[in-house]
């Protein structure tokens, strides 16, 4: 019964993030962030939501709420790199020095693994 859930919400989710990208293009940050946030809660798994709300936010300059959004994915999806290098960028912004270069670190090891993993396979 999970399968059969779990693909409308996923076209749910899909529905409201590209209503979204849409509304980012126009320049209507805001009513994107809405839209952003249905799409998550359509589909928690949807990070790609999460990267566009967190985006989204930073170009309104809502630094924190941004950062608290980057976290989320990171905590959802650990070896993910742009939240990781987003959670820099984010913290750059503030003034955060040390998080930013420590957010930085996590990104170019995650990206090094990755390229291991390939390179092996």
């Amino acid at each position: 019964m999970t399968d059969q859930t779990s693909q409308p919400n996923r076209q749910q989710a899909e529905h409201h993030y590209y209503a979204a990208l849409d509304l980012v293009l126009e320049g209507h940050h805001k009513e994107a962030v809405a839209e952003y946030r249905r799409a998550f809660a359509a589909d928690p798994k949807f990070t790609d939501a999460l990267h566009g709300l967190s985006r989204a936010l930073q170009d309104l300059n809502r630094l924190d709420e941004a950062i608290a959004v980057s976290l989320q994915i990171s905590e959802i999806d650990p070896d993910d790199i742009l939240a990781h290098t987003s959670l820099s960028i984010l913290y750059q912004k503030k003034g955060m020095v040390p998080e930013a270069e420590a957010e930085g670190n996590k990104a170019r090891v995650l990206g090094w693994k990755q390229q291991l993993k390939k390179g092996s396979g």
